[in-house]
């Protein structure tokens, strides 16, 4: 959202308590889809504008580094999950998104020859879903915008933000003991967000929902595409790193279990589907919490009772950032809301 702001002439502030792309956004699956988001019509089609931003944006920014668009793979090892991933395929079809019903003997012959997924197994194949490497992304998107004339204030916090006698926003005060004078404040602060909210007396209720990632690193990475395989999801980061999630090791986190035990436990689930990854070594395991709201969907526009203050939170902040990123902008911009956002206007959250 900033580089769509400082492009169209705005004077940008990028505050950052670390570095850019090094929060939770390195620690997403990072997985660019909208064959997840089928619980509300406006959400799927939200997710699939966000599917063409990225390819809308790699064509403006260049792909390398961060654009990985080669397809989606998901099969269960059980026959109600089976049941249920066909159903939604079948649902996903009639709304004219992409899927392909192969087997895993198709697979191997045709896509992915390292994995051990069953001959007779249906595999759901989505081709025009990708991965993204959002560090990457991260960086390049901030290093174009103060190539622009942004500024980047890292390794700083929001402490306070000030309003005026009508209520608008008018400051922003920083941990370093710095304040700016500003126009309007974008609150797209992530697992910290309610926080920030806070700072102007908004309550944003926000989900509990941590979820442990782990990299791993191996001399070469044996498969090229994102997967969802039973009981645990894998895609490509980069030549020689694999990342590695599964809620059903999420789900072990409040047990209090050692973060090095749930990396071991991926890794494990890992070799089953990729035998080859066998020799690969656990390199960093980290649990961050996703900035989810409370009721699961995006809060994304102005606030109304805050005039200058605006909410750009959401879980799937991969597969939607592009697409979030040009609307708000333009709704900062020229005060028009756009009706894709209808569903996720913050003042949905009543106070």
């Amino acid at each position: 959202m900033g580089w769509n702001l400082s492009r169209h002439g705005a004077e940008v502030v990028f505050i950052d308590e670390g570095r850019p792309g090094e929060g939770v956004t390195n620690w997403s699956f990072s997985w660019v889809n909208a064959s997840n988001k089928t619980v509300r019509r406006s959400y799927f089609d939200l997710n699939v504008a966000g599917m063409a931003a990225h390819r809308e944006l790699a064509r403006a920014i260049g792909p390398d580094s961060w654009w990985y668009p080669s397809g989606h793979l998901r099969w269960a090892d059980d026959p109600a999950a089976e049941a249920r991933f066909l159903e939604t395929a079948e649902l996903l079809a009639g709304w004219d998104y992409k899927v392909e019903v192969r087997t895993g003997a198709e697979v191997r012959r045709r896509l992915e020859p390292a994995l051990t997924v069953p001959g007779r197994t249906p595999v759901l194949f989505y081709p025009d879903e990708a991965w993204v490497h959002g560090r990457h992304l991260v960086g390049r998107l901030v290093g174009r915008a103060v190539e622009s004339g942004a500024e980047l204030r890292s390794g700083t916090a929001v402490r306070d933000i000030g309003v005026g006698t009508d209520g608008s926003v008018r400051t922003v005060t920083l941990s370093d003991g710095s304040r700016l004078d500003v126009d309007a404040v974008v609150n797209a602060a992530g697992p910290s967000a309610s926080r920030v909210a806070g700072l102007v007396a908004r309550v944003l209720p926000m989900r509990r929902e941590p979820g442990a990632v782990t990299r791993i690193g191996c001399a070469r990475v044996p498969f090229h595409r994102v997967m969802h395989a039973p009981h645990v999801e894998i895609r490509p980061d980069g030549d020689a790193s694999v990342v590695l999630h599964s809620r059903e090791i999420d789900a072990l986190i409040d047990t209090g279990e050692d973060p090095a035990e749930l990396a071991r436990l991926l890794h494990a689930s890992a070799k089953r589907v990729v035998p080859e990854l066998g020799n690969a070594r656990i390199a960093q395991t980290r649990v961050a919490h996703r900035p989810i709201p409370a009721d699961g969907f995006p809060s994304v526009g102005a606030v109304p009772s805050v005039p200058g203050y605006y909410e750009a939170v959401s879980h799937s902040g991969i597969t939607l950032g592009p697409v979030i990123g040009r609307l708000l902008a333009s709704e900062i911009l020229s005060g028009e809301r756009d009706g894709m956002l209808a569903d996720f206007r913050p003042d949905r959250f009543s106070q």
